[in-house]
C-alpha cells in the first residue's frame, strides 16, 4: 500500500497517481489532498493522527512551501512504515508515532533528487509520448512518487542508489500547553472541516469539570455535540484525546473567535461535587 497526503487540492494529486501507476502495482489509498495550503505544522498534526491506524504502508506526504529549494527531500523508516516527503519537520510527528515515539527507532534517508528520473521505466520503446522535463515546482510528481514507487518496491532501502543515510535537518514538535494554577495555557492546533477548534491541551484536563471559561468565555463541558441544544456552544474531548471548543451542528472557530496558533486560557469554573 502506498497512501498519499498533500495541500495540493485537485487535479495535481492524479498527476502523483500516474506516476506511481506507472512503476508499482502497489495498492492507492489518499489520506487527505486538502490540508491547509503550505501549513506545515497543521498537516504534520493530521498526518500524526491519522497514519498510525493504517496498517504497515509508504506513505507519499507533499506539504511542501520550499519545493525547488535547498530543502532535502527525505525517506524515513519509521517501525513497519516508510515516510517519504521533504525535509521540512511534515514527516517527523507521524514518524515518531509509527516508531512508538522513539527517535531512535527511525532511521533516515537523503534523496539525490538528480539521480531520480521521473519518466517511468515501463514507458515503451519508442513511444510518441512527451512528457515535461522535470519540475522545479512540482516535486511531489517528478521526485516524491517516484521515489516513493521505488521504496515500497525495494527489499532494502539501500539497495537504492540515490539514497544514503542522513540526518533529519528541520525537527517539528508541536506545541505543548502550560499550566499556571488551575489554568491551563494552549494553543489551537488545528480547525477542522466542521469549524471544531482543536487545542493542544489534553483532555484528561476537562475530568470532572461541568463548566469552564474559553478565554474567559464560560461554556458547558460535555461529552458529545448533543450535550447541548444545537447552535450551542461547549467544550469537548475529540477523537485525538485533545480539548475541543466546538458548536453543536456550528462552527466552533466562528462562535469562540479563534483559528490555528491563536492563545487559549482553559480554566475550570465548576467541578462535580462542588
Amino acid at each position: 500500500m502506498i497512501t498519499l497526503a498533500s495541500d495540493f487540492g485537485s487535479p495535481y494529486p492524479a498527476a502523483m497517481k500516474g506516476v506511481l501507476l506507472h512503476r508499482t502495482d502497489a495498492k492507492l489509498v489518499d489520506v487527505a489532498h486538502d490540508f491547509p495550503r503550505q501549513d506545515v505544522r497543521a498537516s504534520a498534526f493530521w498526518l500524526r493522527e491519522v497514519l498510525p491506524y493504517f496498517p504497515p504502508a509508504t506513505h507519499l506526504v507533499v506539504v511542501d512551501p520550499g519545493v525547488g529549494t535547498e530543502r532535502n527531500a527525505l525517506v524515513l523508516r519509521a517501525g513497519d512504515h516508510t515516510l517519504v516527503g521533504p525535509d521540512n519537520g511534515v514527516l517527523l510527528p507521524a514518524a515518531r508515532r509509527l516508531a512508538d515515539d522513539e527517535a531512535d527507532g527511525l532511521e533516515a534517508y537523503a534523496v539525490d533528487e538528480r539521480d531520480v528520473d521521473p519518466v517511468a521505466p515501463t514507458t515503451a520503446e519508442g513511444s510518441s509520448e512527451r512528457r515535461p522535463p522535470k519540475s522545479n515546482t512540482f516535486h511531489g510528481r517528478d521526485v516524491f512518487a517516484p521515489v516513493a514507487a521505488a521504496v515500497h518496491d525495494a527489499d532494502e532501502l539501500s539497495s537504492l542508489a540515490y539514497l544514503a543515510p542522513s540526518a533529519v535537518d528541520i525537527d517539528l514538535e508541536l506545541p505543548t500547553p502550560t499550566l499556571d494554577g488551575a489554568r491551563a495555557i494552549g494553543e489551537v492546533l488545528v480547525v477542522d472541516g466542521f469549524g471544531n477548534v482543536i487545542t493542544n491541551v489534553s483532555g484528561d484536563f476537562l475530568a470532572g469539570c461541568d463548566l469552564i471559561a474559553a478565554n474567559g468565555d464560560v461554556v458547558p463541558v460535555g461529552e458529545t455535540f448533543a450535550d447541548v441544544p444545537i447552535g450551542d456552544r461547549l467544550a469537548t474531548v475529540g477523537s485525538h484525546g485533545f480539548v475541543e471548543l466546538d458548536v453543536n451542528q456550528g462552527r466552533g472557530d466562528e462562535a469562540f473567535g479563534l483559528e490555528t496558533g491563536d492563545r487559549i486560557a482553559l480554566e475550570p469554573t465548576e467541578r462535580v461535587g462542588e
